[in-house]
């Protein structure tokens, strides 16, 4: 078992990943995943900018990670409900920038939705995203978690590039949604 331990410390170490949690999430853990993000940025990152960007990032998914969740977790290979949102979240520097991955399982009916949202998100240049923005904004209109759908396309905004995601069927209610964003420098 401790040689396990020192092999994922080194996997770790050869992706550069600055982060890593799989759990459950509280909005204080949010919280204080933000600030050692944060405090590592700051550290490594010598641009405010590219800093400012990535933090803005890793907000959005940490939100979305706690606010658009179906609340399962897995017990013995058997999915059981969670009163506390559940999913996992990695921050690695690449050669290009940072990536932000993050998991969660959601409502298996709202896939087609979600999934015509990020490739209409995909679809447009920077210029008309900036306007769906706006738009998206000034419709006013709110889901039953409070979203809009600003946040998938305040993170494509802020990150420079395409959101890459993937569902996974779980059971007859519930898909894993996988995203990977790259924030380039």
């Amino acid at each position: 078992m401790l040689q396990r331990i020192h092999d994922l410390y080194d996997e770790l170490e050869r992706h550069r990943v600055m982060l890593s949690f799989k759990g459950a999430l509280s909005p204080e853990l949010v919280t204080a995943l933000l600030g050692a993000v944060e405090r590592r940025m700051d550290l490594i990152e010598q641009d405010a900018r590219t800093r400012k960007r990535v933090f803005n990032v890793v907000m959005e998914c940490l939100q979305n990670l706690y606010h658009h969740n179906s609340n399962l977790t897995i017990g013995e290979g058997v999915p059981e409900a969670s009163t506390e949102p559940h999913g996992v979240v990695m921050i690695a520097q690449s050669d290009q920038g940072y990536q932000v991955l993050t998991g969660n399982f959601m409502a298996g009916a709202e896939v087609d939705r979600l999934k015509g949202h990020l490739d209409r998100i995909n679809a447009l240049p920077p210029e008309e995203l900036r306007e769906f923005y706006r738009e998206t904004l000034a419709d006013g209109t709110y889901s039953k978690n409070g979203g809009g759908g600003l946040g998938m396309i305040d993170i494509a905004r802020k990150s420079g590039g395409k959101l890459e995601y993937g569902f996974v069927p779980y059971d007859k209610d519930n898909a894993f949604f996988s995203l990977n964003v790259n924030v380039t420098t």
